[in-house]
């Protein structure tokens, strides 16, 4: 599967002109964790998160043991605040290697780009709601994707836990494989495996 299969679109972007209140607020409304800053050509120039944006806003209680009397000025515009240069991942980067680069970096979402130009976003979230769609779903998924290359009868689906295991009445090595990349681009698949069933 491809990042694009399971990307969200379209984005909720800010642009480095966007206060920093307002950033929080679209944080907060839409339960984001992090917005993508672009442009005004809607490239991908940075990302800003709920930790940029509460950095440095509250004073310390002056009533705490060790309060400080000065803090950074936090800013006020999400230019002061965001991260950049923001790492973006292709549309077509495998969805393992996106999941495995918010994991290793400790990062909650991923913009998904074409060459600068930001064209989706993937987040934790969208991974989980991959993995939590029911089997029912699934099969129902991957037998219309494999109707539309074999016809339908050909093929018989099951799914448990998500993976899926097809049986395919005709001997063929190259629409075994097909079959495949079919199952495995439709979201909450983790794996497939494509069986010839002799007299089916």
């Amino acid at each position: 599967m491809r990042a694009r299969d399971l990307m969200s679109v379209p984005v909720v972007t800010v642009t480095p002109r966007t206060t920093a209140k307002h950033a929080a607020e679209v944080l907060a409304d839409r339960g984001f964790t992090a917005l993508p800053v672009v442009d005004d050509d809607d490239r991908l120039i940075g990302i800003v998160t709920e930790a940029d944006v509460m950095r440095d806003r509250f004073p310390q209680d002056i009533r705490s043991a060790g309060a400080r009397d000065g803090r950074s000025d936090p800013g006020t515009t999400v230019a002061d605040v965001m991260t950049t240069p923001a790492t973006g991942m292709s549309g077509g980067s495998d969805i393992a290697d996106v999941g495995r680069a918010l994991l290793d970096g400790r990062i909650r979402a991923m913009p998904i780009v074409d060459g600068a130009k930001l064209i989706g976003i993937l987040t934790r979230g969208d991974f989980v709601r991959a993995f939590a769609r029911p089997d029912a779903a699934i099969e129902a998924d991957v037998r219309h994707h494999l109707g539309i290359y074999g016809g339908h009868g050909r093929w018989t689906v099951e799914v448990h836990d998500g993976a899926v295991r097809i049986g395919d009445a005709y001997d063929s090595d190259t629409d075994r494989h097909v079959a495949k990349v079919l199952a495995e681009a439709v979201p909450g698949v983790t794996e497939a495996k494509v069986m010839y069933q002799e007299g089916e």
